[in-house]
């Protein structure tokens, strides 16, 4: 199980994020997410989306359901595909898109985003550095995340920002 510990600018509160990912078959998996709000002592988002990756095209597809805190359960269908831009690997493009729809299939909204990615291997002694630059196509706006080891901020032109912490 993979658990972080996350916080962000707008609800200033402390999540309890776990992620656990159970391998269905060699290239396909069902990835289920919980989160805790400390504050308020109750799940502020649960998920689970079955994950198919298709390693030939460095690129993964997934579906599942999600429920956000004070909403209705939601639908998603997402897919990335990564382009190298070196021979290693350290540097790419990142394309990504998610459509939600509400649990009515009424309501619908796309995501999309294109994304600069450096990954510094060794940039000191034990210590990775990944580095992305991004655009979400639909909203409209940049971004940019600094991961180091178990640290991660994200954060975009408007000031909205998180930490996470991976323990």
């Amino acid at each position: 199980m993979e658990n972080s510990l996350r916080y962000d600018g707008d609800s200033k509160t402390l999540r309890i994020h776990a992620k656990e990912k159970i391998p269905l078959s060699s290239k396909t998996l069902l990835q289920a997410h919980g989160e805790l709000d400390t504050r308020a002592g109750t799940p502020s988002y649960l998920a689970l989306i079955v994950r198919h990756f298709y390693p030939q095209f460095s690129a993964s597809v997934g579906a599942g359901i999600q429920v956000n805190k004070d909403e209705k359960p939601t639908y998603n269908i997402r897919g990335k595909k990564a382009i190298p831009m070196t021979a290693n690997g350290e540097m790419g493009i990142n394309l990504k898109g998610r459509y939600y729809i509400d649990k009515d299939f009424k309501e619908r909204k796309p995501q999309g985003a294109v994304e600069l990615a450096w990954s510094i291997i060794n940039f000191q002694k034990d210590q990775d550095v990944r580095v992305k630059i991004g655009y979400d196509i639909c909203d409209q706006v940049p971004y940019f995340q600094i991961r180091e080891n178990n640290w991660t901020l994200n954060a975009d032109i408007h000031g909205k920002w998180n930490v996470r912490f991976d323990l």
